[in-house]
């Protein structure tokens, strides 16, 4: 006797469920600023409160949210808060979100084109939408892939494909015939170079940093001089990490000599502009990516300062047969006839491909360029508004330049030179303001000193909560002061 296949939930309870769950999300997305931003729970409160061991029969949908709201809430460190201000942004805005649930619904595997035409011929077109807005040259192709440490893992592999040791065949272990391989970046580079380094056998050892200037820029005599050296003791360079935008204090490399510097040596450029790279889709920030046209490749994340849900990173490149060259790789399950189509399989290491191109798509349509652009211009105008009233008071200072929208910046009152001292009092600042539930902020270290980083890119931030920043960490300082 055959049995009705298993389908759980039936579609009005469905319905049900789904209309009250969108209710609750618009109306988080409307008040995400009532909870606080940073979430105060202790390690293992939330597991604590969790089965160990898996439910045996089937519980009901009102549980699994009573649940939801009562456990993991407040777990929850509200990215979405407009106070949130303590690491890049990636605030989920409504058009995306929609996007994502009808992405999870059609729940399609883009690997091949014909797994899902539109999930392909969409990416193609959404990337290439994404070219324009950032001014890359049509020789620019790309690929969704989802965050920037796996973009920059799969340009590296390419840029190691491109050295011509035959590593994808013979590999890297006990080769006496292969040269040592290295690759640079700055000092002040994202830590998934390294990263990328040890995922790809050159190690923490092939990754050569370069000092950088008062501005926290790379030194391009530094570099040069690097690879010279490098090549002398033997090593073989084969790609350089310029940044745009490095995540303390949103530096921009120059990347227009270390792409000289690259072409004459005969060496990968790969630009990391994970966070800044989107301003360039301003006309008056164009200029951040001056250069990039002849890096190798190029990565930026829409879900940082587009608005994009987690997680969306592009990965162009003007070397697709070398990107395939690196990872295509068609079991006979897999093969198909038709020569002129892309499959994404091919250009990176996963096989299944989730249909991030819709959300992307949604969201440059609801907004427009114009839309996303003021948005960002907004960002940086208050980012410079903070960094004017740290300069105007006597007793902070500004860290680092402010070329988008992050600020670092200390307390630093007159008559206290001690580091140590300069470090607990900024460190209790951040702490105490961080505890009151309005704002959540973060630090970072440069040339030695701790420094207080507020980053501005949440969708719903405004002057006032810039403001707010400005009044409670002031009020910190001033209680210090009196102490």
């Amino acid at each position: 006797m055959s049995k009705e296949p298993f389908i759980g939930m039936d579609p009005e309870e469905f319905r049900k469920t789904g209309k009250e769950v969108v209710d609750w999300m618009a109306d988080y997305l409307r008040d995400a600023e009532k909870y606080p931003v940073f979430s105060r729970v202790k390690p293992g409160d939330i597991k604590g409160q969790l089965p160990a061991a898996p439910p045996s029969e089937p519980e009901d949908m009102e549980s699994i949210l009573s649940d939801f709201h009562r456990i993991i809430l407040p777990g929850i460190t509200h990215w979405n808060h407009p106070g949130f201000l303590a690491y890049f942004a990636n605030s989920a805005s409504a058009p995306g979100i929609l996007a994502e649930m009808l992405a999870t619904t059609l729940n399609v595997n883009g690997m091949l084109w014909r797994t899902s035409p539109s999930a392909t011929e969409l990416e193609e077109v959404v990337v290439d939408w994404f070219r324009q807005m950032l001014g890359l040259p049509a020789e620019f192709h790309g690929i969704i892939i989802d965050t920037a440490s796996v973009s920059t893992l799969v340009a590296l592999t390419a840029a190691r494909e491109a050295a011509h040791q035959q590593v994808r065949e013979r590999g890297l272990s006990g080769r006496a015939d292969l040269p040592k391989l290295c690759l640079y970046c700055s000092e002040h580079t994202h830590s998934s170079i390294e990263k990328a380094a040890i995922v790809l056998g050159i190690g923490q050892d092939g990754v050569h940093k370069i000092s950088s200037d008062a501005e926290f820029r790379m030194n391009t005599g530094a570099l040069a001089t690097a690879i010279e050296k490098d090549r002398r003791d033997g090593w073989l360079p084969f790609a350089a990490v310029a940044t745009v935008g490095t995540t303390s204090s949103t530096s921009i490399d120059p990347v227009p000599a270390i792409a000289d510097i690259c072409q004459r040596e005969k060496i990968w450029l790969h630009v990391d502009g994970a966070y800044g790279g989107a301003a360039a889709i301003l006309p008056e920030m164009r200029y951040v990516l001056d250069g990039c046209d002849r890096a190798d490749s190029f990565v930026t994340n829409p879900h940082k300062w587009l608005m994009t849900p987690m997680d969306c990173s592009v990965l162009f490149t003007r070397h697709v047969g070398t990107l395939k060259q690196a990872f295509s790789l068609v079991p006979e399950y897999l093969k198909t006839t038709d020569g002129s189509v892309n499959n994404y399989m091919d250009w990176g290491v996963q096989l299944g491909r989730r249909f991030r191109s819709l959300k992307l798509w949604f969201i440059i349509r609801s907004y427009g360029v114009h839309g996303l652009a003021s948005m960002i211009r907004e960002h940086c105008r208050l980012a410079r508004h903070f960094a004017a009233r740290v300069q105007a008071d006597k007793d902070f200072e500004l860290m680092a330049p402010v070329p988008f929208s992050v600020v670092c910046f200390r307390y630093h009152p007159a008559g206290i030179s001690d580091e140590s001292s300069l470090e607990h009092m900024n460190a209790q600042i951040m702490d105490r303001v961080n505890a009151g539930g309005e704002i959540f902020f973060s630090h970072t270290r440069l040339n030695g000193h701790f420094t207080l980083r507020i980053a501005i890119g949440n969708i719903a931030t405004s002057e006032n909560h810039v403001n707010r920043v400005w009044e409670l960490v002031k009020a910190e300082g001033d209680k210090l002061k009196q102490r």
